[in-house]
């Protein structure tokens, strides 16, 4: 497997980047953010990356997405949530929260009750056997993150966690 790095040991975009950039946006070089570029970059491989490693290396083993994990887990947490809610704390729309609630409820991990004065409301519940499940993958899951950020000192992480909670509550993600 190649593995390809945007930026050189000083985390500046290379030379070939750059005239690629040029030639694309057809802009002066001077004009862009290069810096802003290298940070929505580098924060988009990296969500891509450890997505794909959590995938492959930990959550496969359960049959599970990403996105059913982190509803699982929201459910494993807090118990009883509301769809609409559910689809926010994930980040996806409602109707991706009903097409991977219907696998996991095939699967038994949760399941799903309307409500008795507004039909339109479903509540998802996390079940007796997704507890289960998930008392024995999320510490699987929780040494891949400490894999994934073990290259960062403790001030690292905290400093870095920081800055993209900023980003995130500056643009409401």
């Amino acid at each position: 497997m190649t593995i390809v790095h945007s930026f050189n040991h000083d985390s500046e975009l290379l030379p070939e980047e750059l005239d690629t950039i040029n030639l694309l946006t057809k802009m002066p070089i001077e004009s862009l953010d290069l810096e802003a570029i290298a940070v929505v970059t580098n924060i988009y491989r990296i969500a891509q990356g450890l997505r794909n490693k959590m995938e492959r290396e930990v959550l496969s083993d359960y049959g599970l997405s990403w996105t059913s994990f982190s509803i699982l887990y929201d459910l494993w947490v807090w118990k009883t949530v509301e769809t609409k809610q559910l689809a926010e704390l994930s980040a996806v729309t409602k109707a991706t929260v009903s097409n991977i609630t219907k696998t996991l409820e095939k699967k038994e991990l949760c399941q799903r009750r309307t409500d008795n004065r507004d039909r339109r409301i479903t509540y998802l519940s996390i079940t007796e056997q997704g507890r289960e499940v998930m008392q024995k993958l999320y510490p699987r899951f929780h040494q891949g993150e400490v894999e994934i950020a073990s290259s960062l000192r403790k001030e690292e992480k905290k400093q870095i966690s920081g800055l993209l909670r900023r980003v995130i509550k500056e643009n409401k993600f």
